[in-house]
Parts: C-alpha cells; sequence; structure tokens
C-alpha cells in the first residue's frame, strides 16, 4: 500500500518517512483492500515529553479508518496508531462476515420455503 505521509511544520527524513511505509505495509497482512492511505506527523505545543502525534487516514471499500498515536517518539506514536488500526480492521472485517452470513441464511430459507 503506498501511504503519502506529510511531516507537518517540520522536516522529517527519509528513515522516518521510510519507517512509517513499512509499518503501513505490516497492514495488508490484514487487510488487502485498501484505496489510498494518508499519515500526518506534527508536534504538538504541550510541555509533556510526549508530543510527537502520527495520524494515519485510510480509505476502505464503504468506509474510511482513522487512527492517532502520540508518544516520546514518531516511531512509538507510529506503532499505537498501526496497532489501532489493526483492530478498526478486525472489527470491520467481524462486521462484514456476519453481514454476508445473514444474507446467506436469508437465502437458504427462502429457497426451502419455496422448495427448491
Amino acid at each position: 500500500m503506498n501511504i503519502t505521509t506529510q511531516a507537518i511544520q517540520f522536516k522529517a527524513d527519509k528513515k522516518l518517512i521510510d519507517f512509517v511505509q513499512r509499518r503501513a505495509d505490516k497492514l495488508e497482512q490484514f487487510f488487502d483492500r485498501f484505496i489510498s492511505g494518508e499519515c500526518y506527523l506534527r508536534l504538538e505545543n504541550v510541555e509533556d515529553e510526549a508530543n510527537k502525534v502520527t495520524e494515519f487516514k485510510l480509505n476502505i471499500p464503504g468506509g474510511q479508518l482513522f487512527a492517532k498515536g502520540q508518544a516520546k517518539s514518531f516511531e512509538e506514536a507510529t506503532d499505537l496508531a498501526v496497532e489501532s488500526v489493526r483492530r478498526q480492521i478486525n472489527k470491520y472485517k467481524t462486521k462484514n462476515k456476519t453481514k454476508i452470513s445473514n444474507h446467506k441464511e436469508a437465502l437458504v430459507e427462502a429457497v426451502q420455503a419455496v422448495g427448491l
């Protein structure tokens, strides 16, 4: 999956952008129908050390996934956001499997009612 990475109000080095891309590529193990993806890296104006924020916005068929991670480093924040997206993917897949299963059951019942 190709992710568009944007660093807001600072210049991100190539290693950080490659790290984000590698982590996003791992999401394809769980779901392979991503339409597009964006990643935003920014620094929060807070006095806390955990001022690095990574946000993912991923477009999938029928919806959009969004996750945000905040930590002391962009690597940690990226890992938190990717884990959140992974959980959302599992929920999305479970929800769609349930819908498909319910449709199949209704179809079987309709066929039995007709007597085919």
